[in-house]
């Protein structure tokens, strides 16, 4: 009788965006994770992974360094067409997470209510996770603001409380910045020069007009909220590329919120929640002599890190030694 086919389970592949940033409160903070009981993990499992692939752009670029690399894995760049900075299709992406059904063979975009915080000197995006944004709220500034688009030839559908999705002529080819770029910064440097981003700043304006005293902002308000007075438009793109990443890869989020709030005490102690939920179970896999894949992203870069087999006395001793010398995570991630 043959013997009856195993499937191997998949290779763990746990991947971490916003490990580190360029932000003057994230480098004076990075030192604090050289405590030796900060990251109690690290240590013993950078002893045992080597570097196999690194992504590099820089600080402004539009797509970030994560995106890049889920994009890669989705197989995007194998489709035929290439994937320009900022041109990568999020929007259908997470219109079919949202159970949204886009016309095949037109242009979307995604459409985030926001607030831009006016300040003294220029304007913040403020991440809109944080705004308590709920779906009636969402649903009455979507219709407030329907027919500004529909009435200028967009197609408009609602998807989640902050997830809209928008078609256009105009956004074929647009290149847009990543939300995760803007939050926390100035909206107008990251809107892109080119021809068609004409039409947005346009939107945008008409947007902050019509929502100005309208009712849900006047509720909002009244509840201590930040009122929803504008959007920004993101992942442009062509539907039915693959929308579902392969076995075993696991985005890890805990660093996300604090870090785009600037919130060091919380940024810090979520990393220890990732030592503790990601690089523990990591380093009891290689002990146990299953790989493991980590890749942790930044503002500029993605570093993927693998098992690294040791060949013999020389290179048991060697992993030994990069355990030593790769310990401190402040320096290594600040090349992020």
């Amino acid at each position: 009788m043959p013997a009856p086919d195993v499937k191997e389970a998949p290779l763990p592949h746990w991947i971490v965006p916003f490990a580190a940033s360029l932000s003057e409160p994230c480098v004076q903070a990075l030192s604090r994770l050289d405590a030796a009981d900060a990251l109690p993990h690290w240590s013993e499992l950078w002893g045992l992974l080597e570097e196999t692939g690194r992504l590099h752009a820089d600080e402004y670029a539009l797509s970030m360094p994560h995106e890049r690399v889920l994009a890669d894995l989705l197989g995007w760049a194998e489709t035929g067409d290439a994937l320009a900075d900022g041109a990568l299709p999020w929007a259908a992406w997470w219109a079919h997470h949202d159970g949204v059904t886009l016309t095949p063979d037109q242009y979307w975009g995604q459409l985030t209510p926001c607030h831009w915080l006016m300040g003294r000197d220029h304007m913040t995006l403020l991440d809109p996770d944080s705004m308590g944004i709920t779906a009636a709220d969402s649903r009455a500034a979507f219709e407030a603001v329907r027919d500004l688009f529909e009435s200028d030839g967009w197609t408009l559908l609602w998807g989640a409380p902050t997830r809209w999705y928008a078609s256009h002529a105009s956004l074929a080819g647009l290149p847009t910045a990543s939300l995760d770029r803007v939050i926390g910064r100035n909206p107008d440097v990251w809107m892109t020069d080119h021809p068609q981003a004409r039409v947005l700043r346009r939107l945008q304006s008409e947007v902050q007009m019509v929502l100005y005293q309208h009712a849900v902002n006047d509720r909002r308000e009244a509840a201590g909220l930040p009122t929803i007075n504008s959007f920004w438009l993101s992942g442009c793109g062509l539907p039915g590329r693959t929308a579902t990443l392969p076995a075993g890869v696991t985005v890890v989020d805990h660093l996300r919120a604090s870090l785009l709030a600037d919130d060091m005490p919380a940024w810090l102690a979520a990393w220890q929640e990732v030592d503790a939920s990601v690089l523990a179970p990591a380093c009891a896999r290689l002990k146990a002599g299953q790989p493991v894949k980590l890749t942790l992203c930044g503002e500029r870069s993605a570093v993927t890190l693998t098992a690294a087999a040791p060949r013999g006395a020389l290179g048991r001793w060697w992993q030994r030694w990069r355990g030593v010398t790769a310990a401190r995570p402040a320096s290594w991630l600040a090349e992020l």
